[in-house]
């Protein structure tokens, strides 16, 4: 379990310790308003998320492989496509999904989306604004930095 430790006070919980964070670094949104689109966001990844969770951990490959079929063919699509309402809704046509600055929704959406893309890297083909969102992420000095240096690891 992720625990982080701020003045002798553990936090545990990953979803806490990121919206922690977020408000630390000022990637929460400027506003209570602002904070509560960029939760919405990231409750909608997790819905995504949620549902690919037992998929992977199914012991029976071929339920597995017929699940995981299904999911990118019905299920996912779905939620990509709330992910993209919401983006047209809430980014004030800038590329991140909550007004014209970079917030925790976006990162949280690519690393997500970065576990998928592992599985299909061809799921976002049909979503521009999130393959436009995932270029302005990359673009981001401190990511890009990171992105370069980082090791690969297997999904």
């Amino acid at each position: 379990m992720p625990v982080l430790e701020v003045d002798g006070v553990k936090l545990p919980q990953s979803m806490s310790i990121a919206r922690f964070l977020a408000k630390q670094f000022n990637l929460a949104g400027k506003d209570n308003l602002e904070q509560a689109k960029v939760d919405t966001v990231v409750d909608t990844m997790i819905d995504a998320m949620d549902k690919l969770g037992p998929i992977r951990r199914q012991a029976d490959e071929a339920k597995k492989q017929a699940d995981m079929q299904q999911f990118l063919a019905d299920v996912l699509p779905k939620h990509l496509q709330n992910l993209e309402i919401l983006a047209n809704t809430y980014s004030n046509d800038g590329p991140f999904f909550v007004g014209n600055d970079l917030t925790w929704c976006d990162l949280f959406v690519y690393d997500m989306l970065e576990t998928i893309l592992q599985i299909d890297d061809s799921v976002l083909s049909q979503y521009s604004w999130l393959q436009r969102n995932r270029q302005e992420v990359e673009k981001q000095p401190n990511i890009a930095a990171y992105l370069q240096n980082r090791l690969k690891t297997p999904f």
